[in-house]
C-alpha cells in the first residue's frame, strides 16, 4: 500500500491565509495542496474563544476527511484561539497519525533573533492581541525581549474591500503605526501577526520609521515547515507529491476566486463546500 497519499491543508477563516500558502508552495513546490476559507463565517479575530474554536475544528476535520494528514492553521486567530486545544484534546482522540500546526510558534521561534534593540512591534487582530499569544510564546524563546501589541481591525477591512491604497489606507494605518511606536520608540522590528497585513505593505513601508525591519509570517513559516518535515520523516513520507494545489470556500466561489488570486498571486479556481451548521 502506497503511503504517501496525504495532502498538506491549509485553513484560514478567509483569503489571507493564502499569503502563507504562497511561501509555503515557493519552499515546497512538490506537495498536494488543499487550502480552505471558512469566508462565510470570517472575520474570526472579534469572535469568543469557544466559537474560534468550533469553528476551527469543523474546518480542519473537513480537510482531515478530504484526505490532508498535515493541517496548518495559517490564521493567527484560530492558531491563537483553537490549536492548543485541537492538539492536546482532539488529535489524541483520533488515535492516528494525522497532526495539526499553527502560524504562532514558528514566528515566534525566530523573531526575537532579528531585533538589535530588543523591542519588537506586533500588529495583529483584536483576537490575536487579547490573547497574548504572542508575547506569551516569545517569552519562552527570548525572555529578555519587550513585545508591544496593536489591535489594528480595520487593515482586515482595507484589504478586503480592495483599499489598500489611497487617503482611507493610508489613515488607518499611520493612526496604528503612531500609537505603537509612541508607547516605545526602541522598536526597530515590526511584525504583521496577521495573514491579511502583508498586502498593506506597501502603505505600511510609507509610514514606518527608519530602520524598522517589516516582517511578514509566510517565509518563517514556510522555513519552520521545511525544517519540521525533515526532522518527522513519518509524515514526510505519508505526503503525495504530484504538485496539486486545491482551493475551496464555505462562502460563494466566484467572489473568493477574485480576491484569493490577488492573496496568492496568481489565478485560483476554487469550489464552494458546506461546514457545520452554515
Amino acid at each position: 500500500m502506497d503511503l504517501a497519499q496525504g495532502k498538506i491543508g491549509i485553513f484560514d477563516s478567509g483569503y489571507g491565509g493564502l499569503t502563507v500558502m504562497r511561501s509555503i508552495v515557493d519552499a515546497l513546490p512538490q506537495y498536494d495542496y488543499l487550502y480552505l476559507g471558512d469566508n462565510a463565517r470570517a472575520p474570526y479575530g472579534n469572535r469568543s474563544f469557544d466559537t474560534v474554536y468550533q469553528y476551527t475544528l469543523e474546518c480542519v476535520n473537513w480537510l482531515f476527511d478530504e484526505g490532508c494528514d498535515l493541517v496548518i492553521l495559517a490564521c493567527n486567530t484560530a492558531s491563537a484561539k483553537a490549536l492548543r486545544q485541537i492538539q492536546q484534546v482532539d488529535l489524541p482522540k483520533r488515535g492516528d497519525h494525522k497532526r495539526v500546526l499553527g502560524v504562532i510558534r514558528p514566528t515566534t521561534e525566530q523573531v526575537g533573533s532579528l531585533t538589535e534593540t530588543g523591542v519588537v512591534g506586533v500588529m495583529g487582530t483584536e483576537g490575536t492581541v487579547k490573547s497574548g499569544s504572542y508575547p506569551i510564546e516569545i517569552a519562552k524563546f527570548f525572555p529578555a525581549v519587550v513585545v508591544e501589541q496593536e489591535a489594528c481591525p480595520m487593515w482586515v477591512y482595507l484589504v478586503e474591500h480592495n483599499q489598500r491604497r489611497g487617503e482611507g489606507a493610508d489613515y488607518f494605518v499611520k493612526q496604528h503605526l503612531d500609537r505603537i511606536f509612541s508607547r516605545n520608540g526602541k522598536i526597530d522590528t515590526l511584525l504583521l501577526a496577521c495573514t491579511h497585513y502583508p498586502l498593506l505593505r506597501e502603505t505600511i513601508e510609507k509610514f514606518l520609521p527608519k530602520g524598522v525591519k517589516l516582517i511578514s509570517q509566510g517565509g518563517l513559516v514556510a522555513e519552520r515547515l521545511v525544517d519540521y518535515l525533515g526532522r518527522h520523516t513519518e509524515m514526510e513520507a505519508r505526503l503525495r507529491r504530484a504538485g496539486s494545489r486545491k482551493f475551496a470556500t464555505t462562502d460563494d466561489a466566484p467572489t473568493f476566486e477574485i480576491q484569493a488570486s490577488l492573496f496568492f498571486g496568481e489565478p485560483v479556481h476554487a469550489e464552494h463546500v458546506e461546514i457545520g451548521h452554515l
